[in-house]
């Protein structure tokens, strides 16, 4: 079959805010075309380990603001045509829409002008998200019930002006200026002499949707120079009209509690999209640098124990994935939840829970505190005295529930089912943002976490950034490697480690963005 092109529409950042069908075309496709501005999670989706094929041929061809290095436009519509006549699926992932000043139909011209079969996904534009996102609907009733979306490249002083700026000044409504940074102080000379008020409202949202967003409000006549004295340089929507207004009503993600904080996740990599999702959620930029990874342990204890298994009366699990690599070993024996059946099942907080609820297993036993000691305390209202208990754990965990288990009388089967191991990737260039002063906090999951992410990046680096800890233990070994631990968890789960990082940043408002 031969090869097509989908001029795919990436939106302006939030890679929430990309299409269904556009997220479909990433994880199937051949090849990736890419502008500057494509956020690297929508690129990952082209490359991710769980494609059923190989990962995508990633081609970046520049395309910001007619920066010098970019790709020329006859460049990237010969690249296209070539990777299609290879019989390749290519998303060409531009940013916004690819038909709102995007020059998506000047590529989609040359594929028909070479026969290549193409499909069009439109995406969220700049223009209608980043007010958005500022809290400025760009239509409002009673305020204004038109938009015009119009390109800032349009010099007004040029002799033949393709843009009638005195029609748009006379004609009300909002005005959506894109790539106008330069040239708004001479636009909005324009809208005045044409009619529109001076003490219009006015706005420009720097990076819009995206974490580190900024918005600068002001008038027609006032705010090329707020934009300067804010230093916002592209890329910047710009938004005229009384809608400005209803941000001091409306305004919602830039009031988010972690909005503009920059903080580091260290869990390990098949846990990190958790933590990471959940502070995402509430406003944060996050930089994800696992300082673990899990690596399963020999397979053959866990398939003795299993095949045994009658000979336990209680299954313990300490955390997700020891569930999720038994469950694996259950399968792999050919066996289900009914193994367990009669069995007394305990899990050490709710997030080991929810694991084993997933596999339709609903612990008996779960402690009010979410460690070693807790889970202890609460088995030990029941008499354990001759039980033969599984206890499924890590390499290197603490000995303290075996131990107390065991002077409880009881006999205690410890199964090594994974290790946690330093992975330092991406650990030289974390080390430099940290040194430079570009994180505000780093969490920590653990106390294994706590020492691979110290002897990744080096204890100087790890020191300059607030360390926020999800329990006693893992602010133990925090402390212990020299790092102030400003918040920890009231409960040691993630949901808890997120509300400490909220409740750090409360007591120290954000003062960078602008109202």
């Amino acid at each position: 079959m031969s090869g097509i092109v989908y001029l795919v529409g990436a939106g302006p950042g939030d890679p929430g805010l990309l299409t269904l069908r556009g997220g479909e075309l990433l994880a199937l496709c051949d090849a990736v075309v890419y502008d500057a501005l494509a956020n690297p999670a929508l690129l990952a989706m082209a490359t991710m380990p769980e494609r059923k094929k190989t990962p995508a041929e990633m081609y970046d061809v520049g395309k910001r603001g007619g920066a010098s290095d970019s790709a020329r436009q006859d460049e990237i519509n010969a690249l296209l045509i070539r990777l299609a006549n290879e019989g390749k699926r290519v998303v060409r992932l531009k940013g916004g829409d690819p038909f709102v000043f995007g020059r998506g139909s000047e590529e989609a011209q040359a594929l028909a002008e070479a026969n290549v079969r193409f499909e069009v996904v439109p995406g969220v534009t700049a223009g209608i998200a980043a007010p958005a996102y500022a809290g400025i609907p760009v239509t409002h009733r009673g305020a204004s019930t038109s938009v015009t979306f119009v390109t800032g490249h349009e010099d007004p002083s040029k002799e033949r002006d393709s843009v009638d700026w005195s029609a748009l000044a006379r004609a009300g409504g909002t005005i959506v200026l894109y790539m106008g940074v330069r040239t708004l102080p001479r636009i909005a000379k324009a809208l005045m002499e044409g009619g529109r008020s001076p003490d219009t409202p006015a706005a420009a949202v720097q990076w819009g949707t995206h974490p580190h967003q900024k918005t600068v409000t002001a008038t027609l006549a006032t705010l090329a120079g707020a934009i300067e004295r804010e230093g916002l340089t592209a890329p910047v929507i710009t938004i005229i009209g009384d809608v400005v207004d209803l941000r001091r009503e409306i305004s919602w993600f830039e009031t988010k509690p972690l909005f503009g904080r920059r903080i580091v996740v260290t869990r390990a990599q098949s846990q990190a999209s958790s933590l990471t999702e959940k502070l995402i959620a509430l406003g944060a930029d996050v930089l994800e640098m696992p300082a673990t990874k899990i690596e399963p342990a020999d397979p053959e204890p866990i398939h003795r124990a299993i095949a045994g298994l009658q000979r336990y009366s209680w299954v313990i699990f300490t955390s997700q994935n020891a569930v999720q690599i038994f469950w694996h070993a259950l399968r792999q024996a050919r066996l289900d939840i009914r193994a367990l059946a009669g069995k007394t099942i305990a899990a050490v907080g709710p997030t080991t829970g929810l694991a084993l609820i997933e596999h339709g297993v609903v612990p008996d036993v779960v402690p009010d505190r979410f460690v070693a000691e807790g889970l202890l305390e609460a088995i030990g209202q029941n008499d354990v005295r001759g039980k033969r208990i599984l206890y499924a754990a890590a390499t290197g965990a603490r000995e303290t529930l075996q131990v107390g288990l065991e002077s409880l009388g009881a006999i205690v089967d410890r199964i090594a089912l994974y290790s946690s191991v330093p992975d330092g990737e991406g650990a030289a260039a974390l080390r430099e943002r940290l040194l430079a002063g570009d994180a505000d906090a780093v969490t920590y999951t653990s106390a294994l976490s706590v020492n691979a992410f110290v002897d990744a990046v080096g204890a100087d680096a790890a020191a300059r950034a607030p360390a926020v800890s999800i329990g006693p233990v893992t602010t133990a070994a925090a402390k212990a490697r020299g790092l102030e631990v400003a918040a920890e968890a009231s409960m040691s789960t993630l949901a808890g480690l997120v509300d400490a990082a909220c409740e750090l940043f409360a007591a120290s408002p954000l003062t960078g963005a602008k109202s």
